[in-house]
């Protein structure tokens, strides 16, 4: 079984492209799964297994007070690994075959007002040093470019064109694509680059964006460093890098650009990710719709 694993997270890196982070998350929930097996049936043997099983463990999160919307993550993990030993011929028929998703509410990402990336990007005084520059900077990248937390972390140097315009990243599955960068940041772009090249000690040299003590960025800072900015011009729960993304890309919509160029700009495979995004510019649309239709004059 260990074996069958083993070549279960090759396929996700090798031939799915599914970042290590993600590859974990699935193997992780396999193995809490094979676990379960083991304590409930006595039987941990995933080659067996039927459906039965498998609602029970359902069940038995749901009980544990998970939520529908984690089940459902770690369903879809275990039917990924079914689908791969089906393929392998490991196995005859999935058990997961008729299952059907948990109803889950849909969570509603609240973007960012324009006034408040005014107040953030034009109005909040950042210091004027290498740590000021670099914020200021990364905060105007997510909301020009969408970009996902991820791929500004790993934003290598040699990626950043500043005579065609654009940034390179890499997104996820290694799907790499191009972004174009406004005059105004290309702006602060020199600018940082001017101070990143003042640093005492460049450890990771090849990222763009780094830590004063010259390392690359990491996922808790950069969320740090958002929520930060925003929480003093924002009452929103949530203000994060993804909240930003989902900001550039409903005002985006609200301000007419066509959604399958916002689709091509946030990297997204198919059309039915980027209309998550539409919800937002939808009550913008009701709201010219509400102001200019005859009948609601009368």
């Amino acid at each position: 079984m260990e074996n069958s694993k083993d070549k279960f997270r090759d396929y996700l890196l090798l031939e799915k492209k599914y970042s290590l982070h993600t590859v974990t998350a699935y193997l992780n929930d396999v193995g809490f799964f094979e676990s379960f097996l083991s304590e409930a049936f006595e039987d941990n043997d995933l080659m067996k297994v039927n459906y039965s099983q498998i609602r029970a463990w359902i069940v038995s999160l749901s009980d544990d007070g998970i939520s529908n919307a984690s089940i459902n993550r770690k369903i879809s993990s275990l039917k990924s690994f079914y689908k791969f030993l089906l393929k392998t011929k490991q196995i005859e028929a999935s058990p997961l075959l008729k299952h059907k998703a948990l109803k889950a509410p849909k969570k509603l990402q609240i973007p960012f007002s324009e006034k408040e990336l005014d107040l953030v990007l034009n109005q909040i005084t950042y210091t004027d040093d290498f740590e000021g520059i670099r914020d200021k900077l990364i905060v105007d990248l997510f909301y020009t470019t969408g970009i996902r937390r991820a791929e500004l972390i790993n934003l290598r140097c040699h990626n950043v064109d500043l005579s065609n315009g654009t940034l390179k990243v890499l997104g996820k599955r290694n799907k790499e694509r191009i972004i174009p960068i406004l005059p105004i940041v290309e702006n602060q772009i020199k600018l940082y680059t001017s101070e990143r090249s003042g640093l005492q000690r460049i450890v990771d040299g090849e990222y763009f964006f780094l830590l004063l003590k010259g390392v690359k960025l990491n996922d808790s800072f950069v969320y740090r460093l958002i929520n930060y900015y925003f929480s003093n011009v924002s009452e929103k729960v949530k203000k994060s890098p993804h909240i930003l993304r989902h900001t550039f890309a409903t005002h985006l919509l609200n301000n007419g650009a066509d959604i399958n160029s916002v689709k091509e700009l946030l990297g997204h495979s198919s059309l039915a990710s980027t209309q998550v995004y539409t919800h937002s510019s939808l009550a913008e649309l009701k709201k010219v719709y509400g102001s200019a239709h005859p009948r609601n004059k009368k």
